[in-house]
């Protein structure tokens, strides 16, 4: 379980964070949704002790991440998959090398043939080839690339997965795939997962509940359905292109 009470974060006069509430039960997968430059990815990278907070608490299976030392900060960090907004993925690194770097267990990672099965487990996960472990970052669609980051985030089979902008950038085709393996590796993985995304319809397809970060706050928090009826201005706003196709479908 995830949870974050009454965090503050600011740089310089800048307020990102102005007492943000937000918690993940076990098994769920929640939206976290806003505009660009609203604060989003900066309440993510809490949750990994990426970014401390200026006040407040982050607990992750009751555990206080910003009072971590080093060691369990490691630890943690072994279970929680981060999927970078623009994959992140090193270019000089073949696909196969980049997924081996998500393999943090220090004994699986130095036993060759585990790796090598368990790099093509994670490939098939994300719906991709065998023979694309061997192929280079600038070989691979953008869409290709943001599903190698996603295999390098389960290859130390997580127990949490931290999406920051999943489909920015990829047209509606390949928007559609992410969002899907989104929802099938919580299926299949029973992993819980909070992405991050200004993408209405793929936080409606992909979340049980939707935390609205506005003006430093969660305005929102519910199901989509809960969401879809609020009365609240600035919901509705957000909502309001896209809220005539989330009703009809």
């Amino acid at each position: 379980m995830i949870v974050l009470r009454n965090i503050y974060k600011a740089f310089g006069d800048n307020v990102v964070l102005d007492g943000v509430d937000f918690d993940v039960q076990r098994g769920e997968t929640v939206a976290l949704l806003g505009p660009s430059g609203v604060g989003k990815s900066v309440l993510l990278k809490h949750i990994n002790g990426l970014i401390p907070p200026d006040e407040g608490e982050v607990e992750v299976d009751g555990m206080s991440v910003p009072h971590l030392h080093r060691k369990e900060l490691a630890a943690l960090r072994q279970r929680v998959g981060y999927v970078f907004q623009y994959g992140a993925l090193f270019d000089s690194l073949t696909v196969y090398d980049n997924i081996l770097l998500g393999i943090t267990d220090e004994t699986c990672a130095n036993d060759l043939g585990y790796c090598a099965v368990r790099v093509i487990e994670c490939l098939e996960l994300v719906n991709l080839a065998p023979d694309v472990a061997s192929k280079y970052p600038a070989e691979l669609s953008g869409g290709m690339k943001k599903r190698v980051g996603i295999a390098r985030a389960i290859a130390g089979q997580p127990t949490y997965l931290l999406y920051d902008e999943p489909t920015s950038g990829l047209d509606p085709v390949n928007a559609e795939i992410i969002d899907s393996l989104v929802g099938k590796l919580q299926r299949e993985l029973g992993v819980t997962s909070v992405t991050v995304t200004h993408d209405v319809r793929g936080a409606f397809k992909v979340a049980d509940r939707i935390a609205l970060l506005h003006e430093g706050k969660i305005r929102a928090f519910g199901t989509p359905e809960e969401l879809v009826a609020s009365d609240d201005e600035a919901v509705r706003k957000f909502l309001e292109r896209d809220l005539a196709d989330i009703v009809r479908h």
